[in-house]
């Protein structure tokens, strides 16, 4: 053996080495490709603001209970069959619900006979609504418009409770409208149609106010008379779809 070439092997074979474990770990990193990453950052352009689901958008139905004087106010609203899923309600296209509204005298049992429960009639009932974004619902927008006169409403009505009640003969007086007194009388209006709204709207809240007389005690001919608010807020999810509406028949609910 030659001595004088034996540190020219020596550097060969280290350099060698060296380039190996370089190439090793060079190609230990690349095979952690970013589709592997098991804890991905998202950006903040990817994550909408998120709109707090309603009553009646989770649970299928809003309903709520007003005690005034011991009568119990029930309202009652939920979609029909027509837009059954409510987390497919989107701004564009028609959507579709119910309302009835009850009224209780709990001084009485429900058992009891009826004519010992106070008379409860409804007049006229009334719907504004209003439209918020996903900024007016968090907080971040605090303008308000409140003026529904020059507002587009998607729903709104004004009528005597009497002529647009399910039941075409309800029992009633001129005075004092349709009775509402639990069991023998009830408010139910079907299939009422809440319209398009802009592509940016997350909520819309039915405003609902219902002129009633409560009779003072059983057999009275003395009546007062009540105004009966409830506000329905509904979650409208954001969609470039229509809000898909099925056929029904005519008496389905």
């Amino acid at each position: 053996m030659n001595p004088a070439r034996t540190p020219t092997r020596r550097r060969i074979a280290t350099g060698v080495g060296a380039a190996l474990a370089l190439t090793l770990t060079l190609s230990g990193c690349s095979s952690l490709s970013p589709e592997s990453d098991p804890t991905p950052t998202p950006s903040a352009s990817s994550s909408p603001v998120p709109v707090e689901e309603t009553q009646f958008t989770r649970d299928g139905t809003f309903q709520s209970h007003i005690n005034v004087d011991g009568i119990d106010f029930v309202y009652t609203l939920y979609p029909t069959k027509s837009t059954p899923r409510t987390h497919e309600w989107f701004p564009r296209g028609n959507k579709f619900f119910t309302i009835t509204m009850t009224a209780y005298d709990l001084d009485r049992k429900i058992r009891d006979d009826f004519k010992t429960k106070r008379k409860v009639y409804l007049d006229r009932i009334s719907i504004a609504s209003t439209t918020a974004t996903a900024d007016q619902v968090s907080g971040k927008d605090d303008s308000d418009d409140t003026d529904l006169s020059t507002a587009v409403q998607p729903y709104e009505l004004n009528a005597q409770a009497k002529r647009i009640t399910w039941d075409p003969e309800p029992l009633s007086k001129k005075k004092y409208g349709m009775l509402i007194t639990s069991p023998k009388g009830s408010f139910e209006l079907r299939n009422q149609k809440i319209g398009p709204m802009d592509l940016d709207v997350r909520r819309v809240t039915l405003r609902i106010a219902a002129r009633v007389y409560v009779q003072r005690e059983a057999g009275s001919s003395s009546y007062d008379r009540h105004t009966i608010r409830q506000d329905v807020p509904i979650t409208v999810f954001a969609s470039a779809k229509a809000t898909s509406v099925a056929k029904i028949p005519v008496d389905a609910n």
